[in-house]
């Protein structure tokens, strides 16, 4: 395979998985999924992979398997490990290991949203009760901390005043599915620096961290009495 190598690790059903498999197919994309790794053996995740002719791998429930993490990673010659729904902290090992070439995607504008326990449905709760007026995926550097190393794009999607988590989730994952896969052809061209450099109407640095997270926070106004 010609391009950059990534190693998909992924928790659930994987469709953050088939953005990147379907992006790869482009051949100027400039990258390929070489393997998926999986905490749980029934994840939708490693089925999208087996169909796609992916080598599948299993891990531990918990995710502390650094040495056969370490060893898989090797032996796929992965360049690039992609967090796609993955719920379980990186072992430091491998967090060194992979020093800047570990990414994650997130469901909410970090930094705000994220940490300990903030995946998935509890996510949108969490900015919905808020009054949230903004929300969207980010794409980070991974660190040995949940949903905190560097950031290196963003998509910021609306909240409505009748969103439910659900609706805020399927809008949140289609732009996750336009992001990452984004991100890793930007990767493919030169690295953590050309992701940075992403800048488009929707998303990346073109647009203020700083403002954006004002945005985000700042809840609707009470209407007028």
């Amino acid at each position: 395979m010609a391009g950059l190598r990534v190693a998909v690790l992924a928790s659930g059903g994987g469709s953050d998985l088939q953005s990147l498999l379907d992006a790869s197919r482009d051949p100027e994309a400039g990258f390929g999924v070489l393997i998926v790794i999986s905490n749980r053996p029934d994840a939708g995740a490693l089925a999208r992979a087996r169909g796609a002719g992916i080598r599948c791998e299993v891990i531990r429930s918990d995710g502390q398997d650094p040495g056969r993490l370490l060893a898989l990673l090797g032996e796929a010659g992965a360049e690039l490990v992609v967090l796609a729904g993955y719920l379980k902290l990186v072992p430091p090992e491998v967090v060194k290991a992979y020093r800047g070439r570990t990414i994650n995607i997130h469901p909410a504008l970090l930094p705000a949203f994220g940490g300990p326990g903030m995946f998935g449905r509890r996510v949108h709760e969490a900015v919905l009760a808020s009054g949230a007026r903004v929300s969207g995926p980010t794409v980070h550097v991974v660190d040995e901390v949940y949903d905190h190393g560097r950031v290196l794009a963003q998509w910021p999607v609306p909240v409505a005043r009748e969103d439910t988590a659900e609706t805020l989730a399927a809008r949140v994952l289609e732009a996750e599915h336009l992001l990452l896969p984004a991100v890793v052809r930007a990767w493919a061209r030169g690295g953590a620096a050309a992701a940075l450099s992403l800048a488009a109407p929707a998303f990346g640095p073109a647009l203020s961290l700083p403002r954006i997270l004002d945005d985000a926070l700042a809840p609707w106004p009470r209407p007028s009495p």
